[in-house]
């Protein structure tokens, strides 16, 4: 079942669509993230769904119930801002109760409430701080216990991390994951960091000029993307177009122009294909052997990684590098690059 449903959502700023005709489920419990770069309209779909926003066009439902027309302090979810918002003129507890003071509960309830929600996102003993007494990952658990303190059924994460140097933001992924999974409430990220994303959510919903693209699994998004922009988005790739030159049976044989004949499994093909077609296969970095293929290329810049090295190779009469990851020391002289036809990614070409 459904726990929040968008159906055909759209919303323009004059002549621009911002969101248009959206189709989305997310289930309850789910850690679903919203992926794509500034301006695809990710934010506007997240405002809309916490009411901050209305839709032109479409419904919007959350627990069967329709939300259209239902302000924000209505619907049964909260968000934390990438600025978090907190005021700095009182101390951590008096954020966190803030939003509860409304709400009738006893002194002594609201300070259970309170002191149980600290624990949980770890900042026992920390109530008499003020915002400008903590550090960003604790400023960022202040805003989170916030949020989470109302008991919403869906809560909001606007590039919640986006503030966070990159040890604390990856330290605070795993917090936010296991936050997750122990409340069980359902969190929808908004976020432009593919790596975040993947390390986070069950599910991502890939957004460009205010549409989704492809909602998947972050596995199926980087190995079985459906398209050349989900492709390019998430992670690095390499792309060369290509020609069928046989599509019966289970493999498809392409001309790939300088990569020679290359033989595809049918299976990676996610749309039909036949003789003639013009496809876009699709290798990523890690896929591709320095040694032991048959496509001659010289490396021309290298950046060792740690257990990793990344490297250009240029193929003569291709004018982009072909971008490698690989372990170990970088061959001396021409290099052959090497590929399991099952790492192949295939695409529609769309000139």
């Amino acid at each position: 079942m459904s726990f929040l449903s968008l159906r055909k959502v759209t919303r323009r700023f004059g002549d621009v669509a911002a969101v248009d005709a959206v189709e989305l489920e997310v289930p309850q419990g789910a850690f679903f993230a919203l992926l794509g770069p500034s301006g695809c309209g990710k934010t506007t779909l997240l405002r809309l769904i916490a009411g901050f926003e209305q839709p032109d066009d479409g419904a919007i439902a959350i627990d069967g119930a329709i939300m259209n027309g239902v302000p924000a302090h209505r619907r049964p979810t909260n968000m934390v801002f990438q600025s978090y918002a907190l005021f700095p003129h009182l101390d951590v507890f008096g954020n966190v109760a803030y939003g509860l003071r409304k709400d009738g509960l006893s002194r002594e309830a609201l300070h259970a409430r309170v002191e149980a929600m600290l624990a949980t996102v770890r900042l026992e003993g920390l109530g008499s701080r003020r915002p400008d007494q903590l550090s960003g990952g604790q400023r960022q658990r202040v805003a989170l216990a916030r949020a989470l303190v109302k008991r919403p059924k869906i809560l909001l994460l606007d590039e919640p991390l986006g503030a966070l140097d990159k040890r604390l933001r990856e330290e605070m992924q795993l917090e936010l994951r296991a936050l997750q999974k122990s409340l069980g409430i359902t969190f929808l990220l908004v976020t432009h960091d593919q790596e975040e994303a993947l390390s986070m959510a069950d599910r991502i919903a890939v957004m460009r000029h205010g549409r989704i693209l492809q909602i998947a699994s972050p596995r199926e998004l980087y190995e079985r993307p459906n398209c050349r922009e989900v492709a390019g988005f998430i992670g690095e790739i390499n792309f060369f177009h290509a020609s069928v030159k046989e599509a019966a049976g289970e493999t498809v044989t392409c001309n790939a122009g300088l990569l020679g004949i290359v033989s595809v499994p049918r299976a990676a093909f996610g749309f039909p294909v036949a003789l003639g077609d013009h496809v876009l296969l699709a290798l990523r970095p890690e896929r591709i052997a320095l040694t032991g293929g048959t496509v001659a290329g010289e490396i021309a810049a290298a950046s060792f990684l740690g257990g990793r090295s990344h490297y250009h190779v240029r193929i003569a009469g291709r004018r982009e590098p072909v971008f490698v990851a690989a372990s170990g020391p970088a061959p001396q002289g021409p290099v052959l690059l090497g590929w399991n036809p099952a790492d192949v990614i295939a695409l529609p070409y769309n000139p």
